[in-house]
């Protein structure tokens, strides 16, 4: 018997109609369902299951929400290596493959006919004075900016100069995270199964200030400079909060040793995905 993990967003899915649609239709099939709503539930309906004694044994995690839904669980998950499937119910729906009107595709997933893509995850600290201050594990991305006025950086790849200029801030983000903030700040567009690093300035005051692809080994630092009580700085890892940043430290980004596994079902390419979720025609 298969061990199906529901992972519903109940700000997406608020009355758990579409959850409830999936657990029918798993159990139906003879598969055991587990249900471990993201922000917790009140109401009764579902026993309060931690979403990691939930995996414990799982073969498949289908999270009912959004991008941001699996963004969010993605480090609370990558050391149970429970292959996952998004069924989208927000917006663009980059990474959730599924919706509401193809959810059936689930038996597919439920049955272990997929591929099975590992997705690079990015680690995240801040050594401030020679100590960790701060720790973090996103899919995809680390930004540092500066609030309201702009922020002075300097970005370096194994101790060695990359960038140096002013501008609004700077990504540093994963193959998944480069059709993200990094696309729309003028990156590149990288296939989610690479292993890359991608830098991108974010408004740069310097004409040859531009995007850069890094192997996976580099491990990229990046220095704010000049920051005190009237110009701040920030880092934000997958858009979970923000955290205040001191004149001199050093925000540490490189590859994570642990991984995202997507089960891809194979209903579009990344190239149909891309085209069709970033304005191509229909």
């Amino acid at each position: 018997m298969k061990h199906i993990v529901l992972c519903p967003n109940v700000q997406r899915d608020a009355d758990f109609s579409c959850t409830l649609r999936a657990k029918t239709m798993l159990e139906e099939a003879g598969c055991q369902v587990t249900v471990s709503p993201l922000y917790g539930e009140e109401d009764g309906l579902f026993p309060p299951i931690p979403l990691g004694e939930a995996l414990e044994g799982a073969d498949l995690l289908v999270t009912l929400g959004g991008d941001g839904t699996i963004l969010r669980i993605a480090p609370l998950i990558m050391e149970h290596m429970v292959p996952l499937v998004g069924v989208n119910l927000g917006h663009k729906g980059f990474l959730a493959e599924l919706d509401g009107e193809s959810i059936e595709m689930l038996l597919q997933a439920a049955a272990g006919k997929f591929e099975l893509v590992p997705r690079m995850m990015l680690d995240v600290e801040i050594r401030r004075g020679g100590e960790i201050v701060f720790s973090d594990t996103g899919l995809n991305e680390a930004v540092v900016s500066g609030v309201v006025q702009n922020i002075r950086l300097a970005a370096l790849g194994d101790g060695q100069q990359i960038l140096d200029f002013s501008g609004d801030g700077i990504i540093v983000s994963s193959p998944t995270g480069s059709t993200a903030y990094s696309m729309s700040a003028g990156g590149p567009l990288v296939e989610p199964g690479a292993e890359t690093i991608i830098l991108t300035p974010i408004c740069a005051h310097m004409l040859a200030a531009r995007s850069f692809v890094l192997t996976p080994e580099r491990v990229v630092t990046v220095i704010p400079a000049d920051l005190g009580p009237e110009r701040r700085g920030i880092l934000s890892v997958d858009g979970r909060g923000m955290t205040n940043l001191q004149d001199g430290d050093q925000i540490i980004v490189k590859k994570s040793a642990h991984k995202l596994l997507m089960a891809d079902l194979g209903t579009k390419s990344f190239y149909e995905t891309a085209f069709e979720k970033l304005g191509g025609r229909t």
